[in-house]
């Protein structure tokens, strides 16, 4: 399940030159199953055609107040009132003044007077305009009246300069929308993750790891996140952004994982162990590079420390779910780790096949409890990381509840 789906979202967009990044927000707003519909003011049509911002809506795209197509059923206000959110992005100077006061002069501005829904605004315009004292004054005043701000960023701009006043990139802004939109149901529910591989050092130069990027642990704390939960993230080496309002806690081996992990435990309510731990380590780590000098090699190994079955033995343990990556006897094994390690879920994956698992963007999933299994067709991690956690928010007051 997508959490934005069918959502309606009117987007308004205002003269900014940053009008040219609304084509591919309408689209990553799409892809989140949300209902697009588009107004413009005039001066928005210079900077992109409503033709364009039609076919990637699907949509008839709104630039008139006062249309006679519409005005007969009064269709600025059936608009205002279709609305789950509107999204002015990108929003001009201009047109923040505009919402200030309370002007009504445009289809765009007339909606915003007329709706109920919550209006968000992402900010785009030169960094001098931004810090202005009079911009700075309107904001504020928006702010106290309920207007939710996405942005705006640092950075370069069009006209050469450099400071704040970009607006967010369309992936942030659809972050921002998740966050806005979704049902907080994990609100003061603190969730711990572990996501990515560790390492195990052999010598300065190599280690023993695998394959893991960490891409569904990450998008699953974003996911909490967006349910309304603290999150905190212990994550191994990875090459990814981290998610948003997300607390990172950055570590190398299984040990340091294991550290941090119960460094956090005692407050946790979920714990979510999506990391991919080593299961042994060198005796001993040499301390100069290994040299190739012989035509084999033996390393002696040990096992590391089990961080699920250490969290599941405490005394008052959180609500527990693991990871099971698999290239055969899935439903066996997964099965067995369920019952051994004593947890609340876990989630299986097949590994080793091409396009899912490690190191892809997609993923499928067979997820077991005590009492019942729910299988997840293969999506993109970012998709299947929310219908997950929507399970595992269920299974966690169903049990909290006994």
């Amino acid at each position: 399940m997508n959490l934005l789906a069918n959502q309606k979202v009117i987007l308004g967009i205002t003269g900014s030159i940053a009008a040219y990044k609304s084509a591919d927000l309408v689209r990553r707003l799409r892809e989140q199953g949300i209902i697009v519909r588009v107004v413009m003011t005039m001066a928005a049509t210079q900077f992109i055609t409503p033709l364009t911002l039609q076919a990637v809506s699907g949509n008839r795209v709104h630039t008139d107040l006062l249309d006679v197509e519409t005005e007969m059923a009064m269709g600025h206000i059936e608009l205002a009132r279709w609305a789950d959110l509107i999204l002015i992005a990108p929003a001009s100077a201009d047109f923040l003044a505009k919402l200030t006061y309370g002007h009504a002069d445009d289809l765009l501005s007339t909606l915003c007077l007329a709706t109920a829904a919550p209006i968000a605004v992402a900010p785009a315009m030169n960094q001098q305009m931004w810090q202005a004292f009079i911009t700075q004054e309107n904001c504020k005043k928006l702010q106290q009246r309920g207007i939710h701000f996405f942005g705006p960023a640092t950075g370069a701009q069009a006209c050469g300069e450099v400071g704040s006043g970009r607006m967010l990139e369309p992936f942030e802004l659809v972050h921002q929308i998740e966050n806005l939109l979704t049902p907080k149901k994990l609100q003061g529910i603190k969730v711990l993750l572990t996501a990515g591989p560790t390492r195990e050092d052999l010598d300065p130069v190599r280690f023993l790891s695998n394959r893991s990027s960490g891409r569904m642990g990450y998008a699953i704390a974003a996911a909490a996140q967006a349910l309304g939960a603290e999150v905190t993230l212990i994550t191994g080496p990875v090459a990814l952004s981290p998610p948003l309002h997300v607390s990172i806690f950055s570590v190398y081996s299984a040990q340091d994982m294991l550290t941090s992990v119960l460094a956090h435990i005692e407050t946790t309510d979920i714990f979510i162990a999506t990391a991919a731990v080593a299961d042994y380590r060198p005796v001993k780590m040499e301390t100069q590079k290994i040299k190739k000098n012989q035509e084999s090699m033996i390393l002696q190994l040990e096992k590391n420390p089990d961080i699920l079955a250490q969290v599941t033995q405490l005394t008052n343990p959180p609500f527990t779910v693991g990871f099971a990556a698999e290239t055969h006897q899935l439903i066996d094994y997964a099965k067995d780790k369920l019952k051994r390690k004593n947890l609340d879920m876990i989630a299986a994956n097949q590994v080793g096949i091409e396009g899912s698992g490690f190191d892809s963007e997609d993923n499928a999933l067979h997820v077991f409890w005590q009492d019942g299994d729910m299988v997840f067709p293969r999506c993109s991690k970012k998709q299947l990381a929310r219908q997950l956690m929507l399970l595992i928010t269920e299974r966690y007051f169903e049990n909290t509840a006994q």
